[in-house]
């Protein structure tokens, strides 16, 4: 871990407009990634009556034969042909690109590698970052736009010149933890148009006004590439790079076996292959996925408080981490609480966190990102917990 940073003063606040659109110029042109769902939808039916010049944009990311149909929320034939429709509604262009090679470098193939070493990773993190903010946004500007907008539940903000990330309105759908990684760069371009919205419910009427075939499309909520759970997909694309193994509980007996470790993460309680009749019935939980032994050590619910996590590879939305010492807030699940911290040791990409009251379900790949108040520090890929 590298030594501590300097202290720091601290930042004044952000400025938040409360319209999305106030930080887009006026003649600006922007490109919208149509997902064929309900957000996207409306994102690029606000930019279109904005009266901006709008590029609806929908990425083709599957391998030739494995098209999907009407079984997902995106990323399917017919995905594309509603995002059409919606376009065609809006008047706007409408472009299908094929990622499929940029995606499968980007997302596909860190997936499989963390899965396989028994990690448990967040593919929209570095699909956001890499792909839809990356590839996208760069092959949007050589074609004339100035802007990306999707449909992400965040706010964007600034605090002099430069630019901020803030967690939207409506918590329940906020967004902003899969976008910690963007920089100054990417938020410069970012538009958000949903951010400011006090609910889904208000997205969904809006788009049944406007007469939007995705008006009551249901939303994805599995992965874009999953097609049958994400068990059987990790069963096929890992198919011989895992094996069975041993099951031991903290003590190091031996209470069962598994079929894999990519099949785990910590704080798992189903499916441990633990044997049905041993002595002791207290509910056990996956503790630690031990890849180097093809281990997973199990124990009780109690075992998986932690109160210091350690993180690499960060990223941070300003260009600097917070300075050791600095309190801030962390959430450690895209679908999680947030949880109390003290930074002790910040540097060189990474950062260690100490928390007072011990946090729990701290999986090895997750992201872990922080947090002052509503405005998002960045973060980094959870290494270890103790």
């Amino acid at each position: 871990m590298p030594a501590p940073s300097a202290p720091a003063r601290r930042l004044p606040p952000a400025h938040v407009p409360d319209d999305p659109f106030d930080l887009v110029p006026d003649d600006a042109v922007v490109a919208v990634a149509m997902s064929g769902g309900v957000d996207s939808s409306v994102a690029a039916a606000r930019c279109a009556a904005r009266g901006l010049r709008t590029i609806g944009i929908t990425l083709a990311m599957w391998p030739a034969g494995r098209e999907r149909l009407r079984d997902r929320g995106c990323c399917s034939i017919d995905a594309v042909e509603d995002a059409r429709r919606v376009a065609g509604r809006l008047g706007i262009r409408h472009l299908v690109w094929n990622l499929e090679t940029e995606f499968g470098a980007a997302v596909i193939a860190p997936f499989e590698e963390a899965y396989a070493a028994g990690l448990t990773p967040n593919p929209c993190v570095g699909c956001n970052q890499r792909v839809k903010f990356g590839v996208l946004l760069d092959r949007a500007r050589a074609i004339g736009a100035t802007h990306l907008a999707t449909g992400h539940y965040a706010r964007v903000g600034t605090r002099g010149h430069a630019r901020t990330l803030h967690r939207a309105r409506d918590p329940r759908k906020d967004q902003s933890y899969t976008l910690h990684r963007l920089d100054q760069r990417q938020l410069a371009r970012a538009v958000f148009p949903l951010g400011a919205d006090e609910s889904k419910a208000a997205v969904r009427a809006e788009a049944a006004q406007l007469g939007l075939a995705t008006a009551t499309k249901p939303d994805s909520q599995e992965l874009c590439f999953v097609e049958d759970g994400l068990a059987a997909e990790l069963g096929r694309r890992l198919a011989g790079r895992f094996r069975p193994g041993e099951v031991r509980d903290r003590s190091g007996r031996l209470v069962g076996e598994h079929r894999g470790l990519p099949f785990y993460t910590v704080g798992q309680r189903s499916r441990l292959g633990v044997a049905p009749d041993r002595p002791d019935a207290t509910p056990l939980y996956v503790l630690e996925i031990d890849a180097a032994s093809n281990r997973l050590v199990v124990g009780p619910a109690s075992a998986l408080r932690r109160t210091r996590v350690r993180a690499r590879d960060c990223r941070w939305v300003s260009g600097l981490g917070p300075p050791a010492g600095g309190r801030c807030t962390a959430q450690l699940r895209a679908h999680g609480g947030v949880a109390a911290a003290r930074v002790e040791q910040s540097g060189a990409g990474g950062v260690e966190l100490s928390f007072g009251e011990p946090v729990s379900h701290v999986s090895p790949g997750q992201s872990l990102v922080l947090y002052r108040e509503d405005e998002v520090l960045g973060g980094g890929i959870v290494e270890a917990a103790r």
